[in-house]
């Protein structure tokens, strides 16, 4: 069976690639370049890289190390466009309606899932693979994803949104170890990387200040920090895009009241509301709706109780799923914080991973949150 490894330079796509080998099967590997580098130096500079060579760069270095060191061809592709009109355009988009969204979700939907894959066929190779840490399981005979062995790691929910017949065409070699069982085997094979830190954050800002690189995309406009309990002008924010529901720090705000949390915007009148922690009733909500909805396995109720991940980092909530149509679907649930329009929710049955949709709009006893928040401004 020949297997195309997608290789980033990190520690976790290089093991999943030597394991491979080591079952026997005929790997290869590819670097897939997402992004130009040139629009983070162009743009916005960065005096804090201590070296002439931009991160991709350097990654794309390690991969060639790795792929050296394991004795597998490396070829290089480049999705900037696909990723670009794909990813980042939606990005930006989303943050011009004033919500939060995941392009980790879509660069795995569109560009690893999709482009890579049928680059992969194209070229005559049976399956893909990558450093994610997810399982592949059996459901009602059904071939589905599953939360990893690692719990801790597990990456399942930036899968949500790929399509399902990817899934037979793709291996996952670290679903069943953990992360440091990774990092041993990178040290026994005395590879250069085995101890590179994690990648975090969003893969076209990297370590850059995030309010910084979407200033030069979504233009920067001062306006009202608001108190949504006293209703009180308490400070100026330097753009409402900028903010996140839930988020607890960043405000220059006065008063004796804090700390506070974001709780809503108004990206027409370009106010941010802000509520104290006393207040945080602000946060929560009952019932989302959910639009964009894709399903990893087919099942044949409208209506069940699951699980949700409403954040990637977030535990496990109970939730009561009602198919709408097939784009869209209805979570009620008991109070929860800080559910956010624009992030995805994913959704489990036990360990199986359903599928996800975005965050359209959350509500509260039957009305939705927004709406609640300008009834009680307008008072």
């Amino acid at each position: 069976m020949r297997v195309l490894v997608g290789l980033s330079g990190g520690i976790d796509s290089a093991i999943a690639a030597y394991l491979l080998k080591k079952q026997g099967l005929d790997v290869e590997a590819c670097f897939m370049r997402n992004w130009d580098s040139a629009l983070n130096n162009d743009t916005l500079g960065n005096p804090t890289l201590q070296d002439d060579i931009c991160p991709q760069e350097k990654d794309y270095n390690d991969a060639k190390k790795v792929a050296e060191a394991l004795g597998i061809k490396l070829s290089r592709v480049d999705y900037i466009k696909e990723y670009w009109d794909d990813v980042f355009e939606n990005f930006i988009q989303e943050y011009k309606k004033g919500r939060t969204p995941n392009p980790d979700i879509l660069c795995n939907k569109y560009i690893k899932f999709d482009a890579f894959l049928k680059y992969a066929l194209a070229k005559g190779f049976d399956m893909i693979a990558t450093g994610h840490y997810v399982k592949k399981g059996l459901y009602n005979g059904q071939e589905v994803l599953m939360k990893a062995h690692d719990l801790n790691k597990d990456q399942s929910y930036f899968l949500a949104q790929i399509d399902k017949e990817a899934i037979k065409r793709s291996l996952f070699p670290l679903g069943d170890i953990d992360k440091n069982e990774v990092r041993d085997i990178g040290h026994k094979l005395n590879l250069t990387i085995a101890d590179k830190k994690d990648s975090t954050g969003i893969c076209f800002i990297g370590e850059r200040n995030f309010r910084e690189f979407l200033k030069n995309y979504i233009p920067m406009k001062s306006g009202k920090i608001i108190d949504i309990e006293t209703k009180e002008v308490i400070g100026i924010h330097q753009g409402v895009y900028y903010y996140t529901i839930g988020q607890r720090k960043g405000f220059a705000v006065g008063g004796n009241r804090g700390p506070y949390y974001c709780v809503g915007k108004d990206v027409y009148k370009n106010e941010l509301y802000l509520a104290c922690a006393a207040d945080d009733k602000w946060l929560y909500s009952d019932s989302c709706l959910l639009s964009g909805m894709n399903y990893l396995c087919d099942l044949d109720m409208s209506e069940f109780r699951c699980k949700c991940k409403f954040r990637y980092r977030q535990k496990d909530q109970e939730v009561l799923f009602r198919k709408l149509d097939d784009n869209h679907a209805l979570l009620r649930y008991d109070h929860i914080k800080s559910v956010t329009p624009g992030q995805q929710a994913v959704l489990y049955l036990d360990d199986v991973l359903i599928g996800g949709g975005v965050i359209e709009k959350i509500y509260q006893d039957g009305k939705d949150k927004q709406e609640i928040l300008k009834e009680w401004l307008s008072r």
